[in-house]
Parts: C-alpha cells; sequence; structure tokens
C-alpha cells in the first residue's frame, strides 16, 4: 500500500486527471441517460477535439520552456484560409497543398521564434501580436468572406475512418483487432521497461502492481475499441493523434531535445552553463508550434468542409488550458504530452457533456475557467508542500 502511496505522489498530476476524468466521465454518463459514451458520441468526442489536443500537443512544449503561444488559434485560422484559396480556388493537388501550409506554419513559427528566442521580447507580447497579425490578414485573405467546399480527400482527414479490411458487419473487426495488438505492446513495453530498469539498478515497484497497470491499461484500450468499433471503427484523425503523441513523447522521453527542453524550462541560465543551446532550442520550439497549429487549422478547415474568418477563436486559450489541467507548471519546467492529452480530454468531455444535459454557453465558460483556475492552485500548493 505504502509502494502505492508513493508512486501517486510522485505522478499526482498525471494520474490525479486520469482520475478526474473517469470520473467527469462517469458523472456525465449518468446525468445524460448514458449518451455520454455511446459509440457515436464517443466518436463525435474524437472528432470535435482533435484539432485542440493537436494544438495541445505543442503547446506543452512552448509552456515547458517556460513561454506561453497566444496566437495558435490565428495562426489555425489563417493556414486554413490559405490552404481554402489553394485547393478552392487554385485547385491546387490537396496533398502538395497540405505540405504548402504545413512549411507556412514552420515559417510563422519561425517569424515568431526569432524574435523571442534572439531578440529576447517576452513570447507573451510577440505572440499577443502574432495573434492580432495573423487574425487581421485571415480577414485579408479571405476578404471577410467563407470559402468552400475542400476535395473530398481533403475532409477526409478529419471525416473519414479506416477501411475494415475483414468485412465486418455490425462491428468493425479491423477496430478489435487494433485493440488486441495495443494491447499486446502495452504489456510487452511494460514489462520491457522493468527488466531494463533491474538491469541498471533503479528502484522497482511490485511485480503485482504492474501487472495491475498493464492490465488496467489493457481493459480501457479494447473497452474504447469495442466502443468504436461499434460506429463506423477508426477515424482517419485519430490514427494522425496516435503518431503525434507517441513521436512528441519518445521525444520528450528519450531524446537529447527532449532533455533540453526540460532544462531550458527549468532554469534557463543553468542549462545554457551546461551546454544547452537555449536560443536555439526555444527558436525550435516556436517552428515546432507553427507546424502543429498549421495542422490543426487544417483539421478544423477539413471538419468544417470550409475557411471561414471566425476559425480558431479561443483555440488558443483551450490548448493552455488543456496543458495546465493535464499537469504542464505555469513556471516552467515541468509537463507531458500525455498529461495535456489528458487535460484536453477533460475539456471536450466537459464541454460535451455540459451539451448534453443542455447547460447554457455562460455557465460552460464559467465551470471551464473554475476549473482551470483550481488545476493550476492544484500545482502551486504541490510545488510549495515539496519545496
Amino acid at each position: 500500500m505504502g509502494a502505492i502511496s508513493e508512486i501517486f505522489k510522485k505522478n499526482i498530476r498525471q494520474y490525479g486527471m486520469i482520475i478526474a476524468l473517469i470520473f467527469i466521465s462517469i458523472f456525465f454518463q449518468i446525468l445524460t441517460d448514458g449518451i455520454l459514451l455511446k459509440p457515436l458520441n464517443v466518436t463525435n468526442l474524437i472528432l470535435q477535439n482533435s484539432y485542440i489536443l493537436v494544438l495541445a500537443i505543442g503547446m506543452v512544449l512552448v509552456i515547458i520552456t517556460g513561454h506561453i503561444d497566444l496566437s495558435v488559434g490565428s495562426v489555425a485560422a489563417f493556414i486554413g484560409a490559405l490552404s481554402a484559396i489553394m485547393m478552392v480556388d487554385m485547385h491546387l493537388n490537396p496533398v502538395l497543398a497540405v505540405i504548402l501550409s504545413l512549411l507556412m506554419g514552420a515559417l510563422v513559427g519561425a517569424w515568431q521564434g526569432f524574435w523571442v528566442a534572439y531578440i529576447k521580447i517576452p513570447a507573451f507580447i510577440v505572440t499577443l501580436a502574432g495573434m492580432l497579425l495573423f487574425r487581421g490578414l485571415t480577414m485579408i485573405v479571405l476578404n471577410g468572406q467563407s470559402i468552400a467546399p475542400f476535395p473530398k480527400t481533403f475532409q477526409k482527414i478529419s471525416s473519414g475512418f479506416i477501411p475494415d479490411f475483414f468485412g465486418g458487419s455490425s462491428l468493425n473487426v479491423l477496430t478489435l483487432v487494433v485493440g488486441v495488438v495495443l494491447s499486446v505492446l502495452v504489456v510487452y513495453q511494460e514489462f520491457r521497461n522493468r527488466k531494463v530498469s533491474i538491469k541498471y539498478g533503479f528502484e522497482q515497484t511490485s511485480v503485482w502492481l504492474s501487472v495491475a497497470k498493464a492490465a488496467a491499461l489493457v481493459i480501457v484500450i479494447n473497452l474504447f475499441s469495442y466502443v468504436i468499433a461499434q460506429y463506423n471503427g477508426i477515424p482517419n484523425i485519430l490514427v494522425i493523434l496516435m503518431v503525434l503523441i507517441v513521436i512528441y513523447s519518445f521525444v520528450m522521453n528519450h531524446m537529447t531535445m527532449g532533455r533540453h527542453i526540460y532544462a531550458l524550462g527549468g532554469n534557463e541560465k543553468a542549462a545554457s552553463l551546461s551546454g544547452v543551446k537555449t536560443k536555439r532550442v526555444t527558436f525550435w520550439v516556436f517552428v515546432n508550434m507553427g507546424v502543429l497549429a498549421a495542422l490543426s487549422g487544417l483539421v478544423f478547415a477539413a471538419r468544417l468542409n470550409s475557411a471561414t474568418p471566425k476559425a480558431g477563436t479561443n483555440f488558443e486559450l483551450d490548448a493552455i488550458a488543456a496543458c495546465f489541467i493535464g499537469g504542464a507548471s505555469a513556471s516552467g519546467g515541468i509537463g507531458t504530452v500525455v498529461g495535456a492529452i489528458i487535460g484536453g480530454l477533460v475539456m471536450g468531455v466537459m464541454n460535451n457533456g455540459m451539451s448534453l444535459i443542455g447547460l447554457g454557453v455562460d455557465w460552460q465558460q464559467g465551470i471551464k475557467g473554475l476549473v482551470l483556475l483550481l488545476a493550476v492552485g492544484f500545482d502551486i500548493y504541490n510545488k510549495s508542500k515539496t519545496s
């Protein structure tokens, strides 16, 4: 029991939000008479929150370095507008248009990263200026009007599903197979990590605790697979999200770049003296944010099947809230990609649940603000207890 308590204390931010997500889901499942976790609604939850989750992955890196990016919603709208001009007006190939859009996002990130990293203007000011600049450019590019419709192939980014190669009728068999494969990989990875830890003499938890953790993950994966298999199976955007989560988690946990990002957020002067090229790291973190903001804009445009001047409104606030709720520290140096995703899902389930029970937008905004305040307060309380 002491070992469980110790593990929970060391991972209280992440585990706390997982528990909160479970309780929030159960709470709204009861209030909505079982509608929340129906296959159609679970799929809609993924589709509705995909662009915020993409932004949260990039935003958590920015926050870990001790900065903030207020421009991502406007950048997403701007890139969505450019993609519409390329695909709808200029009839450019969707694949080429997507590549060019992502490159434009990288250029936007480089522009902002230059001012933050090398000119040393606070990121809050640079990205606030960017928020105004790119919102204005979006209005200019679109001339105040929406552009639609996008090609069908592009729309499938947000509305398409992976075909069931096994030809299931009532259930998507491919989804179930993927769930089983992922379960095997999770169990293998859990015990591989344990074996590596033993080899290098790291502190170990009990075997039964590792088994319990792996079993819990397997149950969640297969339940989720079964639920979405009852609708259309695996959405294309879920595949994109999973690839991003795996790649960014690997970079942050196992690569030098990830260690440098954490070091920069923990103590910039100490990181610089240790040989970390702090300016370069900051610059590339903003370039990365620009690319993911562009991807978010493309996903949103594909889902809406239109580029509109009002696209991306408040995206930055939802992404920042997802990161803080998921355990990122406002002072930098702390945060995880998985935590940001969990935070985004907490926000998404709350939004969806409150809408299903007919709660007004005014109440929804107030409750979300209160949750964010409590999450940051919880973070500060934990830091004061450990210092």
